[in-house]
């Protein structure tokens, strides 16, 4: 019998989600390892090498040990980049055991189709997303970095469908970071640019995992 495929995992926990449209919503994150990029400002830089190898069967098995009520029927793929190793039997594997499955991305790579929530964090220098997940967006986080101006808003808005939310996310909470997202908002308001709104890691402010 051929071994079974695995991923490489990070770390399994419960917790609230922090960020974005479902911010404050119990969520089970599985945290793959790995990542195509190296953003000097990524905050999780741990999960860019090494990891456990484990099969989706594995993987599921733990998520319902940690039990349907702390993950509110949510579960949150994030790394590193989880769709740099192929998740698509764990998205289905997770989906016949009745979750919902969250997978938040840098946009570079295809994913399964049956991913219920995708959340893409474009990233520099180039902030590209791929067509196909920009189709399937439900939001957008761009980290308000240095690299981050107008022009890359603009950009990134004219490509994002109409009615995708994009949220500009201070750099870890950053003082400076705060006040650049907020003179960034205000500018895309007075430019007229749909549906920009101000983020915040509210993990950061908690303290909760």
């Amino acid at each position: 019998m051929p071994p079974r495929p695995t991923l490489k995992i990070a770390e399994i926990f419960a917790g609230l989600q922090g960020e974005g449209l479902r911010m404050g919503r119990p969520s089970i994150f599985v945290r793959l390892a790995g990542c195509n990029l190296r953003c000097s400002f990524c905050d999780t830089k741990y999960a860019w090498r090494g990891g456990r190898a484990m099969s989706a069967a594995t993987i599921a098995a733990q998520v319902k040990r940690l039990g349907r009520r702390k993950a509110g029927g949510w579960i949150c793929l994030t790394g590193g980049e989880p769709l740099a190793q192929d998740v698509g039997p764990l998205v289905n594997r997770l989906r016949h055991d009745g979750f919902r499955v969250q997978v938040e991305t840098n946009g570079t790579m295809p994913g399964p189709g049956d991913i219920d929530w995708v959340t893409i964090s474009p990233k520099p220098p180039d902030y590209a997303v791929i067509p196909s997940l920009r189709r399937r967006a439900r939001e957008i986080k761009l980290v308000v970095s240095r690299e981050l101006n107008l022009s890359v808003i603009r950009r990134v808005r004219a490509e994002i469908p109409a009615g995708v939310p994009i949220f500009l996310q201070p750099e870890s909470n950053l003082p400076e970071s705060r006040a650049q997202a907020v003179r960034l908002v205000r500018k895309t308001t007075a430019e007229g640019l749909d549906d920009i709104r101000l983020g915040v890691q509210l993990h950061r402010i908690y303290g909760f995992r």
